[in-house]
């Protein structure tokens, strides 16, 4: 049986303690220097198609489809797919994102709580440092904000916090959790900047600049509710 905790600290992964805003620049532009400016327009457009289609980032999947469409040196695609598994993401974490996580965690149980497929993610996750960070709570769905339940059963509490550069996520999590949830918004990456996308959705419980901004900020008054 698992007992229930006081407090559980939720963490998404993309944009929120990792910036891959820049993870994306750096594939972009390694595909420009290996196959041209075509390649890699018709790359991101794979991508983009793909995230529409499944919901989140499928980097291996966008060069599987990338390889049966173009007529690349296959050692190429090959060197491709190293550069993605190989990538160094502790060098792309957001500042003092793993002090967040181990300050957090003595407050109460920190877990990573991603959207991703089932190779890429649990891979980026473990090179940048946060797998061990977490002490290895990982969860990574499709949908994450459709598995609330799952999520609590693993890690039941009396009260949860969610981190997350997405309020189309922060809302919809909301809604199901209520009171029992505080949302945190930090103001990072494209998603978080969009006007169109901060005016569709109501403001978070907690809005941050940079996510390592959780190392000054009092969180109790929360629990209180």
């Amino acid at each position: 049986m698992t007992i229930e905790t006081e407090v559980v600290f939720l963490f998404d992964v993309d944009n929120t303690l990792l910036d891959n805003d820049r993870v994306e620049s750096d594939i972009r532009l390694y595909i420009e220097g290996e196959c041209g400016v075509q390649s890699r327009d018709r790359y991101i457009a794979i991508f983009e198609e793909l995230r529409a289609k499944l919901g989140y980032s499928d980097y291996l999947g966008t060069l599987q489809h990338y390889r049966n469409e173009e007529r690349c040196d296959p050692q190429l695609l090959v060197e491709m797919s190293l550069f993605l598994m190989d990538y160094p993401f502790a060098e792309r974490l957001y500042p003092r994102s793993i002090d967040t996580l181990k300050h957090l965690s003595t407050l109460g149980t920190t877990v990573i709580l991603s959207d991703g497929d089932v190779t890429f993610q649990p891979r980026k996750i473990l090179r940048s440092g946060l797998w061990d960070a977490v002490e290895g709570r990982v969860l990574i769905y499709i949908h994450k904000e459709q598995m609330l339940a799952d999520v609590a059963r693993r890690y039941p509490a009396r009260h949860y916090f969610m981190v997350d550069d997405k309020l189309r996520i922060l809302t919809s999590m909301k809604k199901i959790w209520e009171h029992r949830l505080t949302t945190i918004f930090p103001h990072q990456g494209h998603y978080a900047c969009d006007p169109a996308t901060m005016a569709a959705y109501a403001p978070a419980d907690v809005t941050i600049e940079h996510v390592g901004d959780l190392l000054n900020y009092d969180l109790t008054a929360f629990l209180l509710e």
